[in-house]
């Protein structure tokens, strides 16, 4: 057990998920003997969120599968772990945290993990019973219940959310019409080229997929959705309904405290230390700048809030890390496994190598110039360290090669 009592340090955790949870580990790995409290809104010890919409609605995990860290390690670790309790507000120049309650708490690093929230557009109907989101284990758990054999689940989004979760009521025999503006699922991610190959895969395992398409109200009777109605008067009928059009950065804390903001996340730079003293952001609603690529990066993704709070840690103990990994997050749909590694942004094309239809291929997100910005594999599993680097050179490649399997990948940086 680590003794916390041999000076007056203090690290405040916002925040209740992986993230936070990896932020208390990293400082005690890192030697730190201050004092660290764990603030999480949730009454459950900190979890992964991904296996919400993976293995728990497939039924595969339960929630002691993906949780971080049972209450006995904090204990073990003397992390003071509140449970159900909300931060609402922090005052840099004060170095103090305001709790629900209105007690405070001083500081002398505190580090802000707070995630993000599902986005809840306007829509008409939206806030009768039978509509869900998921962001907690209590929403996938209620999600549960209305899944399975004879039932119908509408999705508003076609999206990583959206998607994992069709595959998973698929599973259990729901009926499943998901619903997206896009011409094609996970566009925004993707692009329309790779989208086409998710549309196939999900039209194969029976989704009713309807793309271009608006919804104009969730239809309710009696105070319980009954389905949606589409922009061009069609219906959709459906036992539930789940709205997964997004997620929404929690900045409000550091919004109001004043501090820097960019790309809808908290500005750090690439140690992950915001605009003010001593203040750390990781995970969900961090805008980190990249040392490699050269911008900020923003993502919502797992591997951020498993990884970036060893960099805040190690810099809160007196170091000076960078966090240089490159974006990175998975999924897993029916018999379809990928990871996605870089930061596609302005690709002009998008170069495959393999078999798309069978769903064993690479596929590499190419700039103008014939620089790999991002790469991802489907179903092969011996690739990833050779994608990474071709992305980390940032130096022009032959796509023609890029495309030919019998080209082995590290050959093109030679």
């Amino acid at each position: 057990m680590t003794d916390t009592n041999q000076n007056s340090d203090h690290a405040v955790i916002i925040g209740g998920g992986l993230a936070g949870a990896k932020t208390a580990e990293g400082l005690r790995d890192n030697g730190y003997t201050g004092a660290i409290t764990l603030i999480a809104d949730e009454a459950v010890a900190p979890y992964e969120r991904p296996a919400l919409s993976k293995e728990f609605i497939a039924g595969s995990k339960t929630l002691p599968d993906f949780t971080v860290h049972d209450e006995a390690w904090y204990r073990d670790n003397n992390v003071d772990l509140r449970l159900g309790t909300r931060a609402t507000a922090f005052d840099p120049a004060a170095k103090t945290v305001t709790l629900g309650d209105g007690s405070t708490l001083a500081y002398t690093s505190l580090v802000l993990a707070t995630g993000s929230s599902s986005f809840r557009p306007p829509i008409e109907g939206a806030d009768a019973a039978g509509v869900y989101y998921l962001r907690s284990v209590d929403d996938a758990t209620a999600l549960l219940d209305v899944l399975g054999e004879g039932k119908r689940l509408a999705v508003i989004g076609a999206g990583w959310i959206g998607l994992e979760i069709a595959a998973g009521a698929r599973g259990r025999g729901t009926e499943v019409t998901v619903v997206e503006a896009a011409a094609q699922p996970l566009q925004a991610a993707l692009g329309p080229e790779i989208g086409a190959a998710f549309a196939e895969l999900h039209r194969q395992h029976g989704v009713d997929l309807r793309l271009d398409s608006k919804v104009a109200a969730v239809t309710v009777d009696d105070g319980k959705a009954t389905g949606l109605k589409l922009g061009d008067g069609s219906t959709v009928d459906a036992d539930a309904v789940l709205i997964a059009v997004g997620a929404r950065p929690e900045t409000g804390l550091a919004e109001a405290a004043g501090l820097e903001i960019a790309e809808r996340g908290v500005a750090t730079d690439a140690g992950l230390r915001t605009s003010a003293a001593d203040v750390y952001a990781v995970g969900d609603i961090a805008a980190a700048q990249h040392p490699i690529l050269g911008t900020r990066v923003r993502t919502e993704h797992w591997a951020n809030a498993l990884n970036q709070p060893a960099v805040a840690a190690q810099n809160i103990t007196g170091g000076n890390a960078e966090y240089a990994r490159m974006p990175y997050f998975f999924t897993d749909q029916y018999d379809l496994g990928m990871e996605y590694r870089g930061h596609a942004d302005g690709y002009a094309s998008v170069v495959t190598r393999g078999d798309v239809a069978k769903r064993e291929f690479l596929a590499f997100w190419v700039s103008a110039d014939g620089v790999v910005l991002a790469g991802m594999n489907v179903n092969i599993w011996d690739a990833g360290d050779d994608i990474a680097a071709l992305i980390e050179a940032r130096r022009p490649v032959d796509t023609a090669k890029l495309a030919d399997p019998s080209v082995p990948l590290a050959d093109l940086l030679a």
